[in-house]
């Protein structure tokens, strides 16, 4: 006699579908909880403290700002840049641009196509 046993769903279950999401993971030191407090003022974005990093995901694009980030660090305009940026930032998912004032995270990479040059016209 066999029994059954009934399962769950995993919530780590394998899903290939868009999220329109897009997100960096920020060493979890001064400058990224500064960097994720200033992104935590936008509508789009959540932003998660875990022990040994933060994750900051938006829904469609975010914009870190350099000077905004460089303000609230105390600091004066043009502090905070690219490389600034990237020695906090860890991992991303997502297109990612980088502009003289500022990095831009896009979830849909058709979205970034006019900073890329990608073409989205089909021949």
């Amino acid at each position: 006699m066999s029994t059954l046993k009934a399962t769950t769903e995993s919530p780590f279950k394998s899903d290939s579908s868009a999220s329109n999401k897009a997100g960096v993971t920020l060493m979890n030191n001064q400058v990224g909880a500064v960097v994720a407090e200033v992104m935590s003022g936008l509508d789009n974005v959540t932003v998660t403290h875990l022990p040994s990093m933060i994750r900051v995901d938006a829904v469609g694009r975010m914009d870190f700002v350099y000077d905004d980030i460089s303000e609230a660090l105390g600091q004066e305009p043009g502090y905070f840049d690219q490389a600034e940026f990237e020695e906090n930032m860890s991992t991303h998912y997502g297109r990612m641009v980088h502009l003289d004032d500022r990095t831009i995270m896009f979830a849909n990479p058709e979205d970034a196509a006019e900073y890329i040059g990608f073409d989205l016209t089909t021949r």
